[in-house]
C-alpha cells in the first residue's frame, strides 16, 4: 500500500475532529471528502476506511502506542502503528521515524490477548456487555467489529425487487438477495445515492435487520399508522410501501430538520400517503389518543447493534447517558402507547444488542397501569454474530379490547 503524506494529513486532521473536538465520524468523514475537488473515487475510499479504521480500533492502538493521541505528531504514531499491524511497510518519512516495528509487534501480541484492548471497547462497556449477554458477549462485539455490508431496500411502490436487481446488472453493480422480500447486498462497497435510480426514488439504503422492524408491525392497507420516533422516516416510507400507499401514515419527531428530510424522501418515493408533525409538547400527543391501528415507536438507544457502521459510538457512549436514555425510552413508552387505539398493535424497537433496553423496558412498561392495558404478542432479538447484520430488538405488543391501563 502506498501512502501519500496529504491523504494522511487530512485523515489525522478528521481524526482529531472526532476525539477532540467531539464532532459525529460520519459528518466528517462526509466533510473530508468533499473538501477536496481533486481527489478521485480511490482516495476517497483510502480516507473513508483510514477515518474508520483508526475510530474502529482507537483503543487497540493507542495501547500499544503507549498513551491516548493528544497531538498531531501523536496521530501520525497511531496511523503508524495501524498500517505496521496491518502487514504494511512505512515510507521513510520523519513523522514515522521513532516507531519500532519490533517494539510494536512484540506490545500487540502481549496485549491483544486481552478482550476489552483486542476487541477495542472502554472497561465499562466490556463489563457491562458480560454482564447483560454473558457468554453471548465475546462472538457480539467480535462480530460488531466487522465492516458493515452496503444493503439497500427496493422501493416497491416504484419498481420490484428483481427489476431494480436487474437495473444494477447493466450498471455493471452486482447484488445478493436476501432473505427478506425486497432487500439486496452490493457486495462491492460503492457510492450509490448519485445514480439516477436513486434520484427516482427506485431504493433506499437501509440494514437488512432495520428492514425488518416495519413487516414485524402487521401494517395493512387502508390502516392508520403513526411512527412515533421517525427521525429522517426509513421505516416510515417501508410502511407505506407495505400498505401500497393506501391507507394513513404520520410520522412524528422532535426534530423539525429530520422531518424535513423525510418529506423530500417521501416525495422521491413517491410516498402519498405520509403526513409529517413536529412534536412541541405533551398536548401534541393527548391529541392523537386512541386514533393508530398501528403504533411505530423506534426509540431513541445506545446504537450499539450499529458499530459496525458507527464505530464512534462506543467512544461517545457513557454510563451516565446510558442511563437517561434508558429513563427516556420508557418515558416514549408511557407517554406514546396510548396513540394506540383498543385492539391496535404497538412495535417497540431499537438497534441495541442489551437487553436493559430491550426486554427489561418491556417488561417493566407492562408491568406499570398504563402497560396493563397492553399483552406481549411476540418478541425478536437479532445479534450482529447470528445474522451478520446490525444487532436489533423488536417487540410487539396488543392493546386489549377492554383495556383498563390507565392513561394518566
Amino acid at each position: 500500500m502506498r501512502l501519500y503524506r496529504n491523504l494522511v494529513a487530512a485523515s489525522i486532521n478528521a481524526l482529531q475532529k472526532i476525539f477532540s473536538q467531539n464532532k459525529l465520524a460520519d459528518q466528517v468523514v462526509q466533510s473530508t471528502l468533499r473538501s477536496n475537488k481533486k481527489w478521485g473515487s480511490k482516495d476517497r475510499r483510502f480516507l473513508a476506511a483510514t477515518i474508520y479504521n483508526a475510530v474502529r480500533w482507537y483503543r487497540l492502538y493507542y495501547e500499544v502506542y503507549g498513551k491516548e493521541p493528544k497531538t498531531t505528531n501523536h496521530w501520525w504514531h497511531i496511523l503508524g502503528i495501524m498500517w505496521l499491524i496491518e502487514g504494511n511497510e512505512l515510507p521513510p518519512w520523519e513523522e514515522f521515524a521513532e516507531l519500532d516495528n519490533k517494539h510494536i509487534e512484540n506490545r500487540y501480541r502481549e496485549i491483544s490477548k486481552i478482550r476489552k484492548i483486542k476487541e477495542a471497547i472502554p472497561d465499562w462497556l466490556d463489563e457491562l456487555g458480560l454482564y447483560e449477554l454473558g457468554d453471548r458477549w465475546e462472538e457480539c462485539i467480535k462480530a460488531l467489529n466487522k465492516t458493515a455490508q452496503l444493503v439497500l431496500r427496493a422501493n416497491t411502490l416504484k419498481t420490484s425487487r428483481m427489476g431494480f436487481v436487474n437495473e444494477l446488472k447493466s450498471k455493471g453493480i452486482y447484488t445478493q438477495l436476501l432473505d427478506i422480500p425486497a432487500g439486496v447486498v452490493v457486495p462491492e462497497r460503492r457510492k450509490l445515492t448519485n445514480m439516477p435510480s436513486y434520484e427516482r426514488g427506485y431504493f433506499e439504503i437501509q440494514d437488512a435487520s432495520s428492514q425488518k422492524v416495519a413487516p414485524f408491525l402487521e401494517v395493512e392497507k387502508g390502516m392508520y399508522v403513526v411512527d412515533a420516533c421517525a427521525g429522517a422516516g426509513g421505516k416510515s416510507l417501508h410502511i407505506a410501501a407495505l400498505m401500497e400507499n393506501r391507507g394513513r401514515i404520520l410520522s412524528l419527531d422532535v426534530d423539525n430538520d429530520r422531518l424535513c428530510q423525510l418529506k423530500k424522501r417521501a416525495k422521491r418515493a413517491a410516498v402519498t400517503i405520509l403526513k409529517t408533525q413536529l412534536i412541541k409538547s405533551k398536548k401534541s400527543i393527548l391529541q392523537l389518543h386512541d386514533l393508530a391501528d398501528r403504533l411505530l415507536l423506534d426509540v431513541p438507544c445506545s446504537g450499539l447493534g450499529t458499530l459496525r457502521r458507527s464505530p464512534h459510538i462506543k467512544w461517545r457512549l457513557t454510563p451516565k447517558l446510558l442511563k437517561k436514555t434508558l429513563s427516556k425510552q420508557q418515558q416514549i413508552l408511557q407517554d406514546y402507547a396510548p396513540i394506540c387505539k383498543q385492539g391496535g398493535k404497538i412495535v417497540y424497537a431499537t438497534c441495541s444488542i442489551l437487553p436493559c433496553e430491550n426486554h427489561e423496558q418491556i417488561k417493566t412498561f407492562l408491568n406499570s397501569s398504563v402497560g396493563a392495558g397492553f399483552t406481549l404478542v411476540r418478541e425478536q432479538v437479532i445479534l450482529p454474530q447470528e445474522e451478520g447484520f446490525d444487532g436489533f430488538y423488536m417487540a410487539l405488543m396488543e392493546r386489549k379490547a377492554t383495556s383498563l391501563g390507565s392513561w394518566d
